[in-house]
């Protein structure tokens, strides 16, 4: 098949869009099918094989008014983009979808796609698509409205409350997951949560749980295991990421068990939430930012911990509890989501309620406790990403869905 991907942040260090949309292209290849990406910034390194177009995108949230070039923000999409973001909004994905409807359009005047499949964006422009007689799948990781919910949770003043309510789109993804013809999600969590929030039909879900590549993240023999070490890999200004109940829990352990967190996340100046949390909750001297790191380095990280932490409020998946346990590494995460479908709870880690620091602490000071608790989950996590967690047969039951639709 002739595969057109689309992703409005393509590079993996965004988050699990990005390295959904890397590896799936790369299985696809591998399967001896064509796959090209259209993806906006920051672009992604593509697989060999792999056509890669790249459409623009400003991102006036993160970088404000462009120095260089500073005219073409009198483009339509530009100004609306930056209008939008004056009142708070995320516009991204709309102009994304639009742009993407633009280079599709533009590319079946020279060639034909047999599917084309949207990542999480839910665009407007992805309707467009489908108007052009092309058959479009859509992946839904997990609904938007839960990022609202979990903003809005956290906010503390009235002003917090505004900005996150009018942050996320309102009704363009309600209409656009049940326009298309199948929705993927990547749990029967994120199934459930779709069909609640957008209303799409039953018949119309498909679940095929995301992959991990296991020979990337593995046990790391030549790292030696730091004593009381915790990792959380996470964007921190995620709220539904759940760092303010793990920092809650190390205000509580401090003094009482000697422990350190590494947290694999970069701090953004202009949203310094948790290095301001660190501060409040007095646990600054315990906890590490290391900044964005490699995919090499990123396993090597996991080797050297004790535990991985997922204190999510909310995960579609679930990717970093599923990478540490690739690593051998315990897992002590929440049952928020799809979490008790990745980590079986007193096999290969600890579940915990979400938003309970004190549950969180408990688990935390019992397997620090118990080295040999902690090395029987550290492989039985292994066996069970390789058992239940491939990226190639992730994309051999995607294709399987091309070929429903098709």
């Amino acid at each position: 098949m002739r595969i057109c991907l689309l992703c409005n942040r393509g590079n993996m260090y965004s988050g699990g869009q990005g390295v959904y949309l890397y590896y799936l292209s790369r299985e696809f290849h591998r399967l001896g099918h064509e796959v090209h990406l259209i993806v906006g910034p920051p672009y992604p390194d593509v697989p060999d094989g792999v056509k890669l177009y790249k459409v623009n995108n400003l991102n006036f949230w993160e970088k404000g008014m462009p120095r260089e070039n500073p005219f073409q923000v009198f483009s339509p999409l530009n100004l609306y983009e930056l209008a939008a973001t004056r009142l708070w909004m995320f516009p991204e994905m709309f102009a994304f979808g639009i742009r993407a409807y633009l280079k599709v359009r533009e590319l079946l005047l020279k060639q034909k796609f047999d599917i084309v499949h949207d990542n999480q964006t839910l665009a407007y422009g992805i309707l467009l698509i489908k108007a052009l007689g092309v058959p479009v799948v859509a992946t839904v990781h997990h609904p938007l409205p839960i990022d609202r919910k979990a903003a809005l949770a956290q906010a503390e003043s009235f002003k917090g409350k505004l900005v996150w309510a009018m942050f996320y789109p309102f009704f363009m993804q309600h209409l656009v997951a049940r326009g298309v013809d199948r929705v993927i999600t990547v749990s029967r969590s994120s199934a459930e949560e779709t069909r609640n929030a957008f209303g799409v039909r039953k018949d119309k879900l498909r679940v095929v749980y995301n992959g991990i590549d296991a020979d990337m993240f593995r046990r790391r023999e030549d790292v030696t295991k730091e004593p009381n070490s915790l990792i959380v890999v996470a964007n921190t200004r995620d709220r539904k990421k759940g760092i303010l109940y793990l920092l809650r829990a190390l205000q509580l352990l401090k003094g009482d068990v000697d422990v350190r967190l590494t947290i694999v996340d970069a701090i953004n100046p202009d949203d310094p939430y948790a290095l301001e949390l660190t501060k409040r909750y007095g646990v600054e001297d315990i906890v590490t930012f290391t900044g964005r790191i490699s995919t090499e380095e990123l396993a090597r990280r996991y080797s050297a911990a004790e535990i991985a932490i997922t204190p999510s409020t909310y995960e579609g998946f679930g990717l970093p509890a599923a990478e540490a346990m690739a690593c051998g590494v315990p897992v002590i995460a929440t049952t928020a989501g799809a979490l008790p479908e990745v980590v079986e709870d007193g096999k290969t880690g600890i579940l915990v309620p979400p938003r309970d620091a004190p549950a969180l602490a408990r688990a935390i000071k019992q397997l620090l406790a118990d080295e040999g608790l902690r090395r029987r989950m550290g492989e039985e996590g292994r066996k069970r990403v390789e058992r239940c967690f491939s990226w190639e047969k992730a994309a051999r039951e995607v294709l399987e869905v091309y070929q429903e639709v098709l």
